[in-house]
């Protein structure tokens, strides 16, 4: 497939804001890949080379772009810094600086999406001495034979910023209109979940299009993979106990809702482990501890086991914040040095593979019967999750205030029938804690200070995601942070991590690229026309970063529509 037919695609993506068009414009584009060898081409219609539990990075900049550009084009770095300032997209500039470049390009020939595939694909490969170089020359080199609408889409892919609006969710519906054949809502609705519940085990779109075009069958033969990335079933919330057996029948199973980090743990058939994070992460280089008691304390040949790490003090054996023993999460150095200061308790709640045998379609209180046989319970390093079975609720608001008291953050509520969703939020596993008033969101703005604070950005605008559009809605501005680092998180730290994602300045103003989550504290939620959510958030504190958690896990639209309306309700009532 010729790379500028892909960009023409992307363009028809970009000025079409319709998900019913876009899916439709994907679908066209999916019909012509099923005859292609290479699946791989449907990870470019998400800006990406690799499948979506691959952490590889492209780990470019704008600046060694902008040497790419001078080096295909001919034109010199004053020009096209001034063109960016201008425009404040550096996928326009390459577009419009290629329309007239200088350079001879005589060797240059028509890219085919495989090389630009190759390419990109080869530059997480690179290290050592001469990597910038290196990187620039791939780059370069498809530069140098692309069209104008082609420098631009390549420069945005590798900025990881391509502005069309593809998310997940637009992706798998049009699978489904390539693939399969339905007659009504109802059978398509089938067709979302099979495709959803293989993409929620594989969180690899070029296997399931592949595994689609063969039918249906093919499709449910993708089963979990120990040492594969896994997405984690999400729990909503419950205001009481008595809530909380009103949703998952009773008898219920509570369970400690650690103050903690998710760990998705597997062990594989050779007996190789691998420790995901929730945003499927592989940290288990960072958690030798952890590969440790893994070794020592489970009991079994292969498994996958959902699990919550969580900081204690090594003197006092109080447990601890997740702020607190969250830097250990993206530590690549000194791993031992931290091992020693911030030890983590690993707690083990569901089991969703053993010794090759999938169980997420067991019940939940078959899967915990089975976890709890094969560890050994060590304090203070695994254990199983604290839990109690009951339909009592007089004994389930002991088990709760004992968790309180044991500084966790609440109780889980969980139904025993139910199976384990990966990736859903599911109704049937809830979670109950005191300060209900929090929320995950994402940053997608900020505003530089005033005086002390001028050079450094002040206040943050927050954005939960429309799963409908794929879209991030901006739904409050929180400001207040510290100054100094040693009292928390301070807005001099939160600026140093945010710059590098700067996509445009307007005076003071600045867009920032979806991916930095934090928790917000907040009083309530009303309606509000000034941001694009429709709500806005009474006096929005962030209490913490969540570098486990991705900008895809935020708070949805609609679990702030129904945080709200509960809200309303308590009011009225």
């Amino acid at each position: 497939m010729q790379y500028s037919q892909l960009c023409e695609v992307y363009e028809d993506l970009e000025k079409n804001p319709s998900r019913l068009k876009k899916t439709e414009i994907l679908s066209n584009l999916l019909k012509t890949l099923k005859h292609e060898k290479n699946k791989e081409i449907i990870y470019l219609i998400q800006g990406k080379v690799f499948p979506d539990y691959c952490e590889k990075e492209f780990g470019i900049s704008e600046q060694l772009c902008i040497k790419a550009l001078l080096k295909s084009s001919g034109i010199s770095k004053d020009k096209i810094v001034s063109e960016w300032r201008k425009i404040g997209d550096l996928g326009l500039v390459a577009e419009h600086i290629t329309k007239n470049k200088k350079q001879n390009t005589l060797f240059s020939h028509k890219l085919i999406t495989d090389k630009v595939l190759k390419n990109l694909k080869t530059l997480p490969e690179l290290q050592g001495k001469g990597t910038v170089d290196k990187k620039l020359s791939l780059i370069s080199e498809l530069l140098t034979s692309a069209s104008p609408i082609e420098a631009k889409y390549i420069i945005r892919t590798l900025l990881n910023d391509l502005r069309i609006g593809t998310g997940p969710g637009t992706i798998r519906d049009s699978i489904i209109d390539t693939c399969f054949k339905y007659k009504n809502i109802k059978q398509k609705k089938e067709f979302i979940d099979l495709i959803q519940a293989a993409y929620d085990r594989s969180n690899d779109f070029a296997l399931i299009f592949e595994k689609a075009c063969k039918g249906i069958k093919s499709i449910k033969s993708i089963n979990l993979t120990p040492g594969h990335p896994l997405k984690a079933m999400l729990a909503l919330k419950a205001e009481s106990i008595k809530d909380g057996f009103k949703k998952v029948g009773k008898p219920a199973a509570f369970e400690y809702k650690y103050d903690g980090f998710r760990m998705m743990i597997n062990k594989d058939e050779q007996g190789n482990i691998k420790i995901f994070t929730r945003r499927l992460d592989d940290v288990t280089n960072q958690f030798p501890d952890v590969v440790q008691y893994v070794k020592q304390h489970i009991k079994a040949k292969s498994f996958i086991i959902d699990s919550e790490a969580v900081g204690f003090n090594k003197k006092t054996k109080k447990y601890t914040p997740f702020q607190g023993v969250s830097q250990r999460i993206k530590r690549k150095h000194n791993i031992q040095e931290l091992v020693k200061k911030l030890p983590i308790e690993v707690n083990a709640f569901d089991i969703l593979y053993l010794n090759g045998k999938e169980l997420t379609n067991e019940p939940f209180e078959k899967r915990t019967k089975i976890l709890r046989k094969i560890i050994i319970n060590k304090r203070y390093h695994l254990k199983t999750a604290h839990q109690i079975i009951t339909n009592n609720e007089k004994q389930a608001q002991e088990f709760y205030k004992q968790a309180l008291k044991d500084n966790q953050e609440g109780v889980m509520i969980k139904n025993l029938k139910d199976k384990y969703q990966p990736g859903a939020r599911v109704g049937h596993m809830l979670k109950l804690k005191p300060a209900e008033n929090e929320l995950d969101l994402v940053i997608t703005g900020g505003e530089y200070g005033k005086g002390k604070r001028a050079g450094a950005l002040a206040s943050f605008v927050l954005s939960c995601k429309d799963n409908k559009t794929d879209k991030f809605l901006e739904i409050g501005k929180a400001s207040g942070l510290k100054e100094k680092e040693e009292l928390g998180l301070s807005f001099i730290e939160l600026t140093k991590k945010i710059k590098p994602l700067i996509t445009k300045e307007h005076g003071r103003k600045v867009d920032i690229k979806p991916k930095i989550v934090v928790t917000i504290r907040y009083q309530n939620i009303q309606r509000s026309p000034t941001y694009k959510s429709g709500f806005a958030l009474r006096f929005p504190r962030i209490i913490q970063l969540r570098p486990d958690r991705k900008a895809d896990d935020v708070a949805t639209l609609k679990e702030i529509n129904e945080d709200y309306e509960r809200h309303e309700l308590k009011i009225r009532y």
